[in-house]
């Protein structure tokens, strides 16, 4: 923790001299809000869930859901998410947003999960200009919004955002161009990052996940047991926001993302991300480099009243020395899914489908390592003003041989059925 901390201090530094910069940039005029209703909000949900199937991936094993079960069907109420956001106004174009949690369940845990500024200059050209610097999600998602990244229409993210939530936020200095061509409006984004090293560890020992619990700044995500020689050489958990190299950013990675909108009610986006990681980097916890990279390709339409949102992600992440010509881990994964909205009344329905695998071929990470899988979701959501009321049901079948290490058999279904109360003052 001790090592985190440091680290995380030395990317403090680095973000403070990109909030320099920004600061520089801001005209000095403008008058600041720092503290009133428009730059704090709370939110906060409760909820009644019900689920079957394995124990959670929470407590160390694999299941793939925020909570889990010993077999038997079992209804408990919890806490779900707890957020505190602040987003006040230096000038006005300089701002930042500061997001502390509380994540609720079977491990409660708090801390930071958002610290970034923003700049957003009056636009004088043909292109509009933006940037922020610090701790955020890259824009990756099509399923949250707001300062506390809640999930729109659903209770549950699919597996992919739930990923991106768990393992990929880096600390990063964002830029963005927007400009109009004839009638396409096309958007460039393209971000240097840093202490996102580590991205992928969950991804591979426990495999993908469905769930809208995220890391949070200083804490780390437990691991389920590993196989042969890898028990060696990994601790049985993660710190997804770490910078293994000597000297922070000293192997900065990047992301990138093009966004299309043409005269349809279609938007098109791609999205690139390399870590850059060294995959022998190794620290005195035992926490290895994970050289990540995937591919996305999303898309969101509005066809007949209803809305359509798809998101497809292939990538790779490796591991290790290099034995017999392969990494100790050499994993390929890939994810999908489709999600369909359309309100009903004051009732908003939504229903997603998704499929997801993971291929290892590593020289100590091999074939028990593999994971295929498929989810489908119903949701129903409907607001009093405040108050966002939402009941989902999501049920989840993988196969994962790593499984009967717990005497468990490798296929496994889960259900799940959730009723929350989201407040927002």
């Amino acid at each position: 923790m001790v090592c985190v901390a440091k680290r995380l201090l030395r990317g403090s530094a680095a973000v403070s001299a990109c909030a320099a910069a920004l600061l520089c940039a801001a005209p000095a005029y403008g008058d600041p809000s720092l503290f009133s209703p428009d730059t704090v909000q709370l939110t906060g949900d409760f909820r009644l869930v019900g689920v079957d199937g394995e124990p959670s991936w929470v407590d160390g094993a694999f299941g793939k859901l925020r909570s889990g079960s010993t077999g038997d069907f079992s209804i408990q109420p919890q806490l779900g998410n707890v957020s505190l956001a602040w987003q006040p106004h230096f000038t006005w174009s300089l701002g930042a947003t500061v997001v502390g949690v509380v994540e609720g369940g079977q491990r409660t845990q708090a801390g930071l999960s958002q610290a970034f500024l923003t700049y957003k200059p009056m636009r004088s050209t043909g292109v509009a200009l933006s940037a922020r610097a610090g701790l955020m999600w890259p824009p990756i998602s099509l399923e949250h919004e707001g300062a506390d990244w809640h999930v729109r229409d659903s209770i549950t993210p699919s597996a992919i955002n739930s990923w991106v939530g768990e393992e990929v936020r880096p600390l990063a200095a964002e830029t963005t161009a927007a400009l109009k061509v004839g009638p396409h409006t096309l958007r460039f984004t393209a971000a240097a990052m840093a202490a996102n090293d580590t991205a992928g560890t969950l991804l591979t020992f426990r495999g993908w996940a469905l769930h809208d619990r995220v890391t949070l700044a200083f804490n780390r995500q437990p691991l389920p047991p590993l196989e042969g020689e890898l028990e060696e050489y990994q601790p049985r958990f993660t710190h997804p926001l770490i910078d293994l190299h000597s000297g922070f950013a000293h192997r900065p990675g990047y992301y990138a993302k093009l966004g299309w909108q043409p005269p349809l009610p279609v938007r098109i986006e791609l999205f690139r991300y390399d870590n850059r990681a060294q995959p022998e980097d190794v620290n005195e916890d035992g926490e290895w480099g994970w050289r990540t990279r995937f591919d996305q390709i999303a898309a969101a339409a509005d066809i007949a009243g209803f809305q359509f949102k798809t998101q497809a992600m292939r990538g790779t992440t490796r591991m290790g020395y290099t034995e017999e010509g392969r990494r100790w881990v050499d994993a390929r994964f890939r994810s999908a899914y489709l999600l369909a909205t359309n309100p009903v009344g004051k009732v908003g329905l939504a229903a997603r489908i998704e499929g997801f695998d993971a291929r290892n071929r590593g020289s100590l990470a091999t074939d028990e390592y593999d994971e295929r899988g498929w989810a489908g979701m119903l949701a129903a959501k409907r607001e009093w003003g405040p108050v966002t009321g939402l009941v989902e049901l999501l049920h989840v079948s993988s196969h994962r041989a790593e499984r009967a290490e717990l005497g468990l058999a490798p296929r496994q279904r889960q259900t799940q059925v959730q009723a929350e109360m989201r407040m927002q003052w």
